[in-house]
């Protein structure tokens, strides 16, 4: 049978180069891959990096997050037109796959894909496939299959020595897509954690996870099994890792050099307001100096429109940031998904006010804000981004710590200041051997 898994192309934000579509591949997919790989012809295109060939196989699968729908639907109708049988699936799918158009897809894919392919594999060549197929219950960390790493093409991507130690995030905020729908929590056996990071034959890992620290016990035995392995990692946790005792500690230790934090908000009113539940005892400015103490950078994300937000709250938020020395900045509008308790707030209150699913990126406004205007909240999110990123704010957010500089000017120099001439370079020289580049400074710092 042949197999074809395709990933839509994603619209770019505002501040984003091509280099963002190019910083790793579509685990998911390539998880696909691996389920199939012995007994049948799977390939994976990524509409990001390459057009997507409409040829003739025997089944496509689609991964959809909510932007990228509209166009996974124009490239499901090429296909279907064909008689081909489409699936579609992804983090839009799990979150919500009743506000689907019915009739497009063949079938829905609700979940992890090891728990449902298999099935869909088994019905098409029977001719019985279904429209809904859904991961079990008893799905745990078990289950989960490691991607085809060696099938990933070389020369296309910054970084494939990326990974998944868990599914899932274990809070519920009500803005988050991961929240909702039929999104687990289940962290893998750390035997094959080990396994896969020694197969990258690499010392730095990206660690993928919604939430790294989502099972502090689990984690904590992880970075004990990693110590031995000398690597260099960062992740994503939430902002609570601060009150578990040791982990920081053993985080610097096991060779953590930055983690990726949703702060959200500097308003604990607007904290609350969406349920943020492991923000709202924090205080922020301790969490800091502690992740800084210890030699670790942050990736601080902010989330802009929220219900107790004001037009100032840009400037207080950008004086902030500068004053706490927060290493990089990812910064969101709020974004009510399709099947999230905030989205369903918004419908009810009357204050959605964009049909169109590709602005659904975190980068337009979709919604009526309460107390500042679109225009206000819009312009506010890119001048947050610019001032940030200004040669004045860049030096005065330069981390206290030397060994930090070459790591913290790469990524607000290249990535973001000057980011179109380094997507330019990558062009020139090979996304991978910029990536490669990467690896080998990272070894420094």
């Amino acid at each position: 049978m042949y197999i074809k898994l395709i990933q839509p192309k994603m619209e770019l934000r505002p501040m984003d180069t091509e280099t963002k579509t190019r910083m790793s591949p579509p685990l998911g997919l390539y998880t696909i891959v691996s389920l199939f790989r012995d007994k049948h012809k799977v390939i994976v295109q990524n509409e990001n990096v390459e057009d997507v060939a409409f040829d003739s196989p025997d089944i496509v699968g689609i991964t959809i997050s909510l932007d990228a729908l509209p166009r996974a639907i124009e490239i499901c109708r090429k296909f279907t037109a064909k008689n081909i049988p489409v699936i579609a699936g992804g983090v839009h799918v799990t979150t919500a796959y009743s506000t689907i158009p019915k009739g497009i897809f063949s079938a829905l894919c609700i979940g992890a894909a090891e728990g449902t392919w298999p099935q869909i594999i088994d019905d098409l060549s029977k001719g019985e496939l279904k429209r809904i197929y859904k991961c079990p219950s008893a799905f745990t960390g078990k289950d989960i299959v490691s991607p085809a790493y060696d099938l990933i093409p070389p020369g296309i991507y910054l970084y494939r020595n990326i990974i998944h130690t868990s599914r899932g995030c274990p809070f519920k905020c009500d803005f988050c897509y991961n929240s909702f729908g039929e999104h687990r929590f289940v962290h893998r056996e750390i035997d094959d954690v080990i396994r896969e990071i020694k197969s990258f034959k690499q010392k730095h890992i990206m660690i993928i996870d919604d939430n790294f620290i989502g099972n502090p016990k689990w984690t904590m035995e992880l970075l004990r099994r990693i110590l031995p392995l000398k690597i260099k990692w960062n992740a994503a946790v939430s902002i609570n890792v601060v009150n578990i005792p040791g982990m920081l500690d053993l985080m610097k230790e096991s060779g953590c050099q930055g983690l990726f934090i949703g702060f959200e908000s500097i308003n604990p009113l607007s904290i609350d307001n969406v349920h943020k539940v492991q923000n709202s005892k924090i205080e922020y400015e301790t969490a800091i100096a502690e992740i800084h103490k210890r030699g670790i950078m942050i990736n601080a994300s902010f989330v802009f429109g929220l219900d107790s937000d004001t037009p100032d709250v840009f400037r207080k938020t950008v004086e902030w940031i500068v004053e706490q020395k927060l290493e990089t900045i990812t910064s969101h509008i709020l974004t009510p998904y399709p099947g999230t308790r905030l989205y369903d707030e918004f419908v009810e209150e009357g204050r959605m006010i964009e049909d169109d699913l590709s602005r659904y990126n975190t980068s337009h406004v979709v919604y009526k804000p309460k107390n500042m205007t679109p225009e206000q909240l819009y312009s506010g999110y890119l001048r947050v981004y610019k001032e940030l990123y200004s040669w004045k704010n860049i030096i005065r957010r330069l981390p206290r710590a030397k060994s930090q500089w070459l790591a913290y000017l790469t990524f607000n120099l290249l990535y973001r200041k000057y980011g179109r001439f380094t997507d330019r370079l990558c062009k020139m020289i090979s996304y991978e051997r910029i990536g490669w580049l990467g690896e080998k400074l990272a070894k420094y710092i």
